[in-house]
């Protein structure tokens, strides 16, 4: 589907995440939600989602000590495993908010750990993320624009992403980074077009860049419809058996940190890889790339920025594909926006 212009839904809301943030930043209750979290008791700070909204909580425990990512997707599979015994704040993201697993963590939480507090944030107002209730809630509903409409998350990651970092991350003024933040994204998105399609790619970095890396290989692989198939690791463990996938045919990124040592690890590899595969297209995205993002904030604020050269070159490829760019299984009944069809079990109860 497509709008008036001829421009694809997922065109769309890749380009108009800038001023999503610019005007989230500004309407976001920050100091009211952080005195909320305040006043609860618990003992771990959990991030959990599905797919893309997993990723965001790698994302955000990898740059945040003593915090934890679990898959909802792990959860519904082994809730006496996670949940016995333990009274975690649990932060779920869900673009929907009516996927099976999301279902499936509200139903394990109701039964395992009724008491524990829960920070819900979607992009749908209407969804069971936003509306079930339950001892201690709180819901943050995202602007409408960032329920996107087509197949691969855009808007919905990077927005869900900013938002639990200026909850729990170190206190800053939040709108004058989402619009510094905005700005670099601007600028950033036509220098990310161009790219010829590869037959295959690879997404590295490290810390949370890795899990940016992760979330970059899913949208090409999905917005290809599979044709384009995709890997990602870490700077170091690519090494480590996963750098046979690389063919002369291949793009590998490399989300470069501006750390110590990880700079230098993340350098390494990248000319590494042009010694090895000098037919393969490598590239570093990051602080000191080919394409330059300063991260003044922290890698983990700047992983939208990163993952952004994905969403623009998975729908130009998709296009090149001949798919339809919103929704590139469309027939084959295979994936779906909204992953349902999921058999719930009842979740034992000691």
């Amino acid at each position: 589907m497509s709008d008036a212009a001829g421009k694809w839904f997922t065109t769309l809301e890749t380009a108009r995440q800038p001023q999503i943030w610019r005007d989230w930043g500004r309407s976001l209750a920050v100091e009211e939600l952080r005195a909320w979290v305040a006043t609860q008791e618990y003992d771990e700070l959990w991030f959990c989602g599905a797919g893309t909204s997993a990723y965001i909580g790698d994302i955000i425990a990898a740059a945040l000590p003593g915090t934890q990512s679990i898959a909802t997707t792990d959860l519904v599979a082994r809730p006496q495993h996670y949940l016995k015994g333990r009274r975690p704040l649990v932060v779920s993201f869900g673009r929907s908010g009516n996927s099976a697993e999301t279902l499936g963590t509200l139903d394990a939480l109701d039964a395992l750990a009724p008491d524990a507090p829960r920070l819900n944030i979607t992009c749908n107002a209407t969804s069971a993320l936003a509306t079930r209730e339950s001892a201690a809630r709180k819901v943050i509903v995202l602007p409408d624009e960032t329920h996107d409409q087509g197949f691969a998350m855009t808007s919905s990651f990077s927005t869900m992403l900013l938002t639990a970092l200026a909850l729990f991350d170190a206190p800053c003024d939040v709108a004058g980074r989402l619009a510094a933040l905005a700005d670099q994204l601007e600028a950033l998105l036509p220098r990310f077009a161009g790219q010829p399609m590869p037959e295959r790619v690879v997404y590295v970095g490290s810390g949370p860049l890795a899990f940016a890396a992760r979330e970059a290989a899913l949208k090409v692989m999905e917005l290809s419809g599979g044709q384009i198939p995709a890997l990602w690791d870490s700077s170091l463990g690519f090494r480590h058996g996963p750098k046979s996938f690389v063919t002369d045919e291949t793009t590998i990124t490399v989300f470069t940190s501006p750390d110590a040592p990880t700079a230098q690890y993340d350098a390494d590899l990248a000319e590494e890889l042009r010694s090895q595969f000098p037919n393969a297209r490598v590239e570093t995205i990051g602080a000191a790339g080919e394409i330059g993002i300063d991260m003044p904030f922290g890698t983990a604020w700047a992983a939208p920025l990163c993952v952004a050269a994905a969403q623009v070159r998975g729908a130009a490829w998709s296009e090149q594909l001949g798919l339809n760019v919103d929704d590139p299984f469309k027939g084959q009944g295979t994936l779906s926006r909204v992953v349902s069809g999921v058999t719930l079990y009842p979740v034992e109860t000691p």
